[in-house]
């Protein structure tokens, strides 16, 4: 519209025509700075109270975070430069009783690099998986369109373990050039789709005891999506290490229960973790002044995992609310973590798909729904940013809009 304007004003003149874009610009950035201000305001001084439940991934950053992030010392962390992220993943691989670390932007991009990481040598592999695992529903297939490995799929049961001989049937060796070679098995500890169930530390040790020693001639080798891992071992009251002790490799979400705003960190063996960093850079996750985000990270592991057991006992109640209400939950309304899941009471008026905005309407508590086959299933994941006059709204809302 400025330049239209601009030249439709050439016949009175340059001074004329430098006047009308002086004025259509200044209208327009007026008009910006107005809408601007509105919605700042719209957000901010609104006194509604907002629950969201979706997910452990809305947290904000805490005050104690934001300044350790402007205090970060950093470096070029593509270098191995920058102390601070340095720092992190020193940390992480002590905690986690392993040699080294990796951080990495993202829980899908730790996972990615570990398969690749661990399927570096072998061009025909194979990784045997959880029909319900994160890895293979909502990572976007990475393992097969990125990393180029095949996967064999067998289902876990409602405590989110395999059966050995469903794994024992899944192991394909290279001397049949029909198979691909069986290279990694893929755990998932908590596991989100059935409900934040903890895989205690002698199960992981079964399954590695079956990697590194019934088919230790084969490499065989055993990665945990350890999204939430820290809050299986705050449930379990067991130190990371031991939890992971059976397992070669982690990745350890930073940005779910712990707070932060991103960010993960894969560890494991240091020849594991050189070939995960060159898998980071072939998927862009090279990061420079990696300090600023690590900082935060490193404040989440020092001073939010403890307190990971204050969101297990607020999902606790919200089950046991639900279900005395005559709420279906899986497991017989048993809650590890900080995920609950649930099912409308068969008497329930309500469309399962009316409840989540009816639910955020009236009470300004946002859940997610539509998962389980037919969609029957809703999602509640407690975090830092909910408290217990939250939880006790999620309670009132839920049940008062399904009696």
């Amino acid at each position: 519209i400025a330049r239209r304007h601009c030249l439709l004003s050439n016949e009175n003149g340059i001074g004329t025509m430098m006047q009308t874009c002086r004025k259509i610009n200044h209208h327009v950035l007026g008009r910006l700075k107005h809408d601007f201000t509105q919605s700042v305001r719209s957000l901010h001084g609104s006194n509604e109270r907002i629950v969201d439940l979706r997910s452990d991934t809305v947290t904000q950053p805490t005050a104690a975070m934001l300044r350790a992030a402007t205090q970060a010392a950093t470096g070029d962390d593509v270098m191995g430069e920058d102390p601070t992220a340095n720092a992190l993943e020193t940390y992480a691989a002590d905690l986690f009783g392993k040699e080294s670390a990796l951080f990495v932007p993202t829980g899908t991009m730790g996972n990615l690099c570990a398969i690749m990481a661990h399927c570096h040598y072998n061009r025909s592999a194979e990784i045997i998986l959880g029909t319900k695992s994160h890895i293979n529903l909502y990572e976007g297939g990475g393992y097969a369109n990125v990393a180029g490995v095949s996967c064999k799929l067998i289902e876990e049961d409602e405590h989110a373990m395999f059966f050995m001989e469903d794994v024992r049937d899944a192991f394909r060796v290279d001397n049949d050039d029909h198979y691909a070679k069986s290279t990694l098995i893929c755990l998932e500890n908590t596991h989100n789709m059935l409900g934040g169930v903890a895989l205690p530390a002698s199960y992981i040790d079964s399954i590695g005891k079956l990697a590194h020693e019934e088919w230790k001639e084969h490499g065989m080798k055993v990665h945990i999506d350890g999204a939430r891992i820290l809050n299986a071992a705050v449930s379990q009251n067991i130190s990371p290490s031991v939890l992971c002790a059976g397992a070669d490799s982690v990745s350890i979400c930073l940005s779910k229960g712990l707070g932060t705003p991103m960010g993960s960190i894969l560890v494991g063996e240091t020849e594991f973790i050189r070939l995960a960093r060159r898998a980071r850079k072939r998927l862009g996750g090279g990061m420079r002044q990696a300090g600023v985000m690590a900082s935060m990270g490193m404040h989440a592991l020092l001073n939010h995992v403890d307190r990971l057991a204050e969101d297990h006992a607020r999902a606790q109640k919200l089950a046991a609310e639900l279900e005395n209400a005559g709420f279906w939950l899986p497991r017989g309304g048993k809650v590890d973590t900080n995920v609950v899941f649930f099912a409308l009471p068969e008497n329930c008026k309500l469309k399962k798909e009316e409840l989540p905005p009816l639910l955020y309407e009236k009470y300004g508590v946002k859940i997610a729904g539509g998962y389980s086959s037919g969609g029957r299933l809703f999602r509640l994941v407690t975090h830092m940013d909910v408290d217990d006059d939250g939880i006790d709204t999620a309670i009132e809302g839920i049940t008062s809009l399904c009696a």
